[in-house]
Parts: C-alpha cells; structure tokens; sequence
C-alpha cells in the first residue's frame, strides 16, 4: 500500500543519526505492517536498512539477532550441532504462514515490536529466554527480556526515541531439550495456541505460553512439576481476562487447549512420551 501522508524517508548510516523523532516520526524495517494499511498520522519513515547490522552473529554466549534479520535470514542459520533447540527456529519461522515475499522481507525485530500475540518471533524468542537490547536517545542501552517486552496487542516497553537494536538468546536455553506445540482455527490460520515448553539438563522445566494470552506468560520450575501442579500453576498465570479473543480463537477454546498442550508438553519433557 502506498502511504501517501509521508514527506520523508531518512536513511541513517550512523547511529547518532537515528536521535531526535519527532511525532509523525516512525522506525522502518521490513515494514510488511507498515505497508499493510494507512498510516495517517505518519509523515516521515527512518529506514533501519543502512545501519548494516549483521543479521546473525553467534557466539560463545549464544545468538545475537538484529531486529532487521529477515525471516529467511534466521529459517536459513545453521546453528552449531550442540543447540539442541535449534529446530525451534524453523518451527517458529514457519507458523508465520506466509508467503517467502513477506520472509524475505518481514523483520524479527518489527514482529517482536508489534507485540501482537500470535507473533512467532515472540514465541521464540521468550521461550529462548531472549533479551531485547534496547538503543536509547543520546548513545544510552538498557536491556529487557523478551517476556517484559511484550505487554499486550500493539503494546511494548519501548520509550520515544527507543529502537529495537538486537535480541539475544544465550546458550544455555539453546542448549536445552524442547518440545513444541500450536493450534489454530483453520489449517492455515494464524496461530490460535502456540507453547513451548524447554528442560534443563539438571531438571528445570520451563513453560512459554504465548498466541492464546495477550502477552507472553512464562512459568518456570525448578523442577519438573506434577500434572495438578502444573494446571494450578496455569489458573494462577493465566487469569481469565489474559486469555485474547478474537476470530483467530474464543478465550474458552484458547485456555483448554493451553491445559491440554502443557499437559502434553510436560509428559514429552519429563515422562519420554509424546
């Protein structure tokens, strides 16, 4: 769609140069969502392209994402053979369900920005235990985890003037056994359910619920939790109100089928069952 209130695009090199937005001011990646329907109150795009950040750079610690790294550019990382949740990468990327224009395109970072619940990136990262790096005004960092990032629908911790720089997944939560599952209305729907459930080598069990709630929920355990336990746990997450409604899925469907994919999740993890 053309966006035809904009009188300007910016194209930064340097990030001193990204400082001073202004209102009618908008950051741009991939912009998939942008071009996606009027923008009226827009008048002038900060393109993110030439910074020239590097989509991937892996690491000792772990993986290091740029909010600019297109879909196909995480779908096409290989990952070093000791990050057994490595597959989750694919797995999230392909419950976009979209098109390999809109992956060559769509950024992770202006999915995680949207903070819609369905958005897979969220999925990934917040069961990854990924942390957004986060540029502030004046050459400033603080960082956020992905979990407190997200707050609801098109709601997220970023201030005027803030961008998304990167998001970090340490190796740890890589290294962890996973198991993964998603739900929607229609075969190829947007995501109605999707959790991801991760184990430590020593025993932790962590539990991501992300698509069927308004905002990422995150349960963990020292170790794993029995059956009634972890659906106590849920209830005491997971008030009513969390669960989202919308035509992608009713909040009673949505909450019996998060306590059916943990129960199962849990077995997976723990029991060696499927």
């Amino acid at each position: 769609m053309d966006l035809n209130t904009i009188e300007a695009v910016a194209r930064p090199s340097r990030r001193e140069e990204l400082d001073g937005l202004a209102p009618g001011d908008a950051f741009l990646a991939g912009g998939t969502w942008l071009f996606s329907e009027p923008q009226p109150g827009l008048r002038r795009l900060v393109d993110l392209s030439g910074l020239g950040w590097p989509p991937l750079v892996a690491t000792p610690e772990g993986l290091s994402i740029a909010a600019t790294c297109t879909v196909a550019e995480l779908d096409a990382f290989e990952a070093p053979a000791e990050w057994t949740a490595a597959p989750l990468i694919g797995q999230c990327c392909r419950a976009f369900l979209a098109s390999f224009k809109i992956w060559n395109m769509a950024s992770v970072g202006g999915n995680i920005c949207m903070s819609l619940p369905a958005g897979p990136m969220i999925s990934l990262t917040a069961a990854l235990d990924g942390v957004c790096v986060i540029w502030t005004p004046g050459g400033g960092e603080r960082r956020v985890s992905v979990v407190d990032f997200v707050r609801g629908p098109l709601d997220n911790a970023l201030e005027r003037g803030e961008v998304l720089r990167a998001i970090e997944l340490p190796r740890a939560a890589l290294a962890r056994r996973f198991a993964f599952r998603r739900a929607s209305l229609s075969r190829l729907g947007r995501s109605g359910v999707l959790l991801i459930g991760t184990r430590e080598a020593e025993g932790g069990f962590v539990l991501t619920v992300t698509a069927s709630t308004r905002r990422p929920v995150q349960l963990a355990f020292a170790e794993p939790p029995s059956p009634s336990g972890l659906e106590a746990a849920l209830e005491a997450a997971i008030p009513p109100e969390l669960y989202h409604d919308d035509i992608h899925g009713r909040p009673d469907w949505r909450r019996h089928m998060t306590r059916e994919f943990a129960r199962e999740i849990r077995t997976e993890l723990t029991e060696g069952g499927r």
